[in-house]
């Protein structure tokens, strides 16, 4: 056993496997995963003594650290697109300037009296808890999901301020340790780092961007590239001028996602795998660095010191940002009460703890405890009662429970119109403009164009769409609104319709994954079968099943006429209908089906002549 737990390798195996089962358990849960995988860390760690990341790593350990958050923060930074921030941009930008400015004035005063910190280390302290981080406030938002207007806000804030908040914990750190001429050379480590951060990080993500667009790498090697320039473009940044290599990454990414005719979603993909397992295997070596004596001497100073940053830093730095936001009284509460730290504060409070002691500053043992505290209260507060502060400010967006319908054909307009007189949200996007101002004159909501275009990317409002109907004739285009959707909304999200017996024939074979999602309604309720059964007068019809009139009374009273599309439960649920999956109907059910004429249903309806290009 002693081998084992000192083995390396199985050190680290042990990592991996217990920050996967931490992921689990926080899914299963609906918590930030940070919970699970602090706790883990201070178990392994400070509890038990099996994991010891200094030993394990030595010099190594802060180096691997610097590149994983680089990692984090670019990933982070590919998903800002300032069109996310539209009407917002002065919020996030005055949260990220005047509002870590009051942070730090609170927090740094609440240290030096309440923990008799030494100034210098109570800066310290403050400029470090400015930062939020998107490794919360990311999961956060899933299970709390305030409003679009909150969501981006709070996104931004989180990845842009994480550079900013080293930044100015850089600034303390030189100024602290400059034997003389301290303002003068705090000073002039401010202006290279911004010119660096900002200089390298714009040309970076400019030629990166243009090899990407150009398609001069070739594409199994693109996530490998960018990975790694990116990382030597942190690594040379840092060379350069000391911690300024997070702001370049950051630079770097905001770039290349608002580069014009550039798709990073491959790239994105990518990195968020990665970040997932960075972001899971750092908090546990960061938390099992934690010395568990010196926390037991924080005492009663340090819950005046979190009420003072959650309760006074944090709402009176908000008020202060929101002149000219637009923003109401119950967004400026929700956006006050949300602020957790994350990876970054961890991370920049070890790396300059460790600093310090070489330092030979007073109490610089406090600052990772004391951080770390920090970052466990305000996750497990503020992610325990958000969902509930929301929901009584009435600034919780509501359950993504409508549907984005891929074709305006005569049918998919029934059908939305169906779903709309049942209070669920519809969009109809087509390429075809006939389509478009069909649906437009039934007053469907509507999307022309194609709807994975970077156009609809910046203008069609999903906030309130949970699965995507493809019922296009389009066979080149279903497969990628389908893989896109699958994507963005999530595994299953997507349903399209079979191909019937063209599935038989060569030049229609699709792939067997592809060939899965195409299950809407029934076996036979392709494009052509659809669109002639409306042709010859089909028309939707709504059954309420009782105890009186059963669903075998419904297959009795419509036979082969009806094709089910979707039931309604008694809550008001849509449940899709398709091949792999039948609902048990009871009574208060309605099943919602495309009824037939009955001389429709005496012979089997005939394929309608399809566009070009359609199956």
């Amino acid at each position: 056993m002693e081998q084992i737990i000192t083995n390396p390798m199985a050190l680290l195996v042990m990592v991996g496997i217990v920050s996967i089962a931490c992921q689990y358990l926080a899914f299963m849960l609906k918590l930030p995963a940070i919970l699970p995988l602090l706790l883990a860390g201070l178990v392994l760690g400070p509890v038990t003594g099996v994991l010891e990341p200094d030993a394990l790593f030595g010099d190594l350990l802060f180096p691997l650290v610097s590149l994983a958050v680089a990692i984090i923060l670019f990933e982070g930074a590919l998903t800002l697109k300032f069109s996310d921030i539209a009407g917002h941009g002065i919020m996030v930008r005055n949260l990220c300037t005047l509002g870590a400015l009051v942070t730090w004035l609170i927090a740094t005063p609440a240290a030096y009296y309440f923990l008799g910190m030494p100034l210098q280390l109570a800066a310290l302290f403050g400029a470090i808890v400015t930062v939020t981080g998107p490794t919360v406030i990311v999961p956060m938002l899933r299970t709390v999901r305030p409003n679009a207007r909150i969501s981006n806000i709070l996104r931004w804030e989180g990845i842009v301020i994480d550079p900013i908040g080293a930044l100015l914990a850089v600034l303390v750190y030189e100024y602290v340790v400059a034997a003389q001429g301290a303002f003068e050379h705090t000073l002039l480590i401010f202006l290279k780092v911004v010119a660096i951060g900002f200089g390298l990080g714009s040309l970076m993500g400019f030629l990166l961007g243009t090899l990407l667009k150009k398609n001069w790498i070739p594409h199994y090697l693109r996530n490998t590239a960018v990975l790694t320039l990116m990382l030597g473009a942190y690594a040379a940044s840092d060379l350069m001028s000391h911690e300024s290599g997070l702001l370049t990454v950051t630079v770097m990414g905001i770039w290349m996602a608002n580069m014009k005719g550039l798709d990073v979603d491959d790239i994105l993909e990518f990195k968020e795998t990665l970040s997932v397992l960075l972001i899971s295997a750092l908090f546990i070596l960061l938390a099992a660095r934690v010395e568990l004596f010196t926390l037991t001497q924080l005492g009663w100073g340090a819950a005046l010191v979190l009420a003072a940053i959650m309760f006074v830093a944090r709402p009176l730095s908000v008020f202060l940002s929101s002149p000219g936001s637009g923003l109401n009284w119950r967004e400026l509460a929700m956006l006050s009460w949300i602020a957790p730290r994350g990876i970054v504060a961890a991370a920049v409070s070890a790396l300059f703890a460790l600093k310090l002691d070489e330092f030979g500053l007073p109490k610089s043992e406090l600052l990772v405890p004391m951080v770390f505290l920090v970052i466990i209260a305000t996750v497990v507060l503020q992610s325990l009662t958000s969902k509930g502060i929301a929901k009584l400010l009435g600034v919780r967006a509501r359950y993504p429970n409508g549907y984005l319908i891929f074709g305006g054909s005569k049918f998919a307009r029934m059908l939305a119109k169906d779903l709309m007189e049942k209070d669920i949200p519809v969009i109809i996007a087509d390429t075809n403009w006939d389509a478009i101002r069909e649906a437009r004159m039934d007053n469907i909501p509507t999307y022309y164009g194609n709807p994975i275009s970077e156009h609809a990317s910046m203008t069609l409002d999903l906030s309130s769409v949970g699965k995507v109907l493809v019922l296009s004739p389009y066979k080149q285009l279903n497969p990628l609104v389908n893989y896109h959707f699958e994507h963005v909304l999530g595994q299953g999200s997507v349903l399209g319709l079979g191909h019937g017996s063209q599935e038989g024939r060569a030049r229609h074979q699709v792939s067997e994954e592809y060939a899965k999602k195409l299950e809407l309604f029934s076996e036979n309720a392709t494009y052509g079968r659809l669109a002639s059964l409306v042709a010859k007068g089909a028309t939707i019809r709504t059954t309420r099943l009782t105890d009186s009139f059963t669903i075998e009374d419904y297959k009795e009273t419509y036979g082969n006429r009806a094709t089910r599309l979707y039931a309604v439960d008694p809550r008001g649920k849509v449940h899709i209908n398709t091949v792999s999956h039948e609902f048990a109907l009871k009574p208060d059910w309605q099943i919602v089906s495309l009824i037939a004429p009955e001389e429709a249903a005496e012979k089997p309806a005939g394929d309608t002549p399809l566009p070009d290009g359609a199956v």
